[in-house]
């Protein structure tokens, strides 16, 4: 049976859904099976190469998309908790090989100050998103604090000369539950402690207590322990454990970040050029106080500016130092306003 076309109509009494135009091309005779995307066209021609034009064509229905659940989410926050807690074990497989490789290569300090702040640089750099970075600097922050206990175990000791609640939260953000973390009255007491261990760590308070005196002095031996980070590491105005502070712990060997070094500085007296010096080198006083030796000043300068280039500027503004003693340095804090922007 030959089916005729025509314009807008089918032989078998079908209506198109719109206007088209059919055009036969002449051919040797033969059958050409067509079909179109419509259920009521379909035909056979057995002369001629039919084209339809300007037919619509019907295209197939997306399927309905089914609106998520409560069930469907929280399986993918299992499948998350699981990736994270499997990551963090093999995290901990690998921290097994690295102290057999250390002990294979002679050991070293298990503390790397350079490598932490570049770490948390990083992670503040990348965090977007709205879980507080807060939260996310005090994770990471107590990973890398327990897997250094892991490695080698240590103690936290922290100066509470104005009170053990704000010493607390800064041990505690930083360093977790896993590190022991003990108490002491003041500054001077920490600085015994940790040069008394063995691999023991230091929080000391900036703004220390009224009558504490030159509290650094004890930094100033050679192989007393020394600054090796300042926290917290990423400043901003309302962190949650905010109190300045300085880490000490025995002289590092290697790893100290050096963007900024602590200097212990003795002066006969104080003079109104000291502070501009200072400041003029791109550095900061951090405490001073006066002893039988005249006026001690502990100041952090810029890892680039010399001790000479200190002692020039001092000189130039006749404000002579009588000791220029290094006690640390630690990495340059990164400011919250320092990170991208990110939703």
């Amino acid at each position: 049976m030959m089916a005729a076309i025509c314009n807008g109509n089918v032989a078998t009494g079908a209506r198109a859904p719109g206007p088209f135009k059919v055009i036969a091309l002449p051919d040797p005779p033969r059958s050409v099976k067509f079909g179109l995307d419509l259920p009521s066209i379909s035909g056979s021609v057995r002369y001629g190469r039919v084209i339809i034009e300007g037919v619509p064509v019907t295209q197939p229905e997306s399927p309905v998309a089914t609106p998520e659940t409560l069930a469907d989410l929280r399986v993918d926050i299992d499948r998350i908790d699981l990736a994270l807690h499997q990551l963090l074990m093999e995290r901990g497989t690998i921290i097994d090989r690295l102290i057999a490789v250390k002990a294979r290569q002679g050991g070293g300090s298990a503390f790397r100050p350079a490598r932490e702040a570049a770490m948390m640089r990083a992670l503040a750099e990348r965090h977007k998103g709205s879980l507080p970075l807060d939260t996310v600097e005090s994770i990471w922050r107590i990973i890398i604090a327990t897997f250094t206990y892991v490695q080698s175990p240590f103690c936290v000791y922290g100066d509470i000369s104005q009170g053990d609640a704000k010493m607390r939260d800064i041990a505690r953000f930083h360093f977790g539950f896993s590190v022991p973390y003990r108490p002491l009255p003041q500054a001077s007491d920490v600085i015994s402690a940790v040069a008394s261990s063995k691999g023991d760590l230091g929080i000391l308070q900036l703004e220390s207590a009224h009558g504490a005196g030159v509290w650094w002095a004890g930094l100033c031996p050679v192989d007393a322990p020394k600054i090796i980070a300042r926290l917290p590491f990423i400043e901003r105005g309302d962190h949650p454990a905010g109190m300045p502070a300085f880490v000490i712990a025995q002289p590092l060997a290697e790893a100290a970040a050096r963007d900024l070094v602590v200097y212990a500085l003795s002066f006969e007296r104080w003079r109104p050029g000291l502070e501009r010096v200072i400041i003029g080198l791109g550095g900061e006083i951090i405490a001073n106080a006066a002893d039988a030796m005249g006026l001690q000043v502990l100041a952090e300068l810029p890892g680039n500016c010399a001790v000479r280039d200190l002692t020039s500027a001092l000189q130039a503004e006749k404000v002579p130092a009588m000791r220029i003693i290094e006690v640390g340095s630690h990495a340059a804090r990164f400011g919250i306003e320092q990170a991208p922007q990110r939703g």
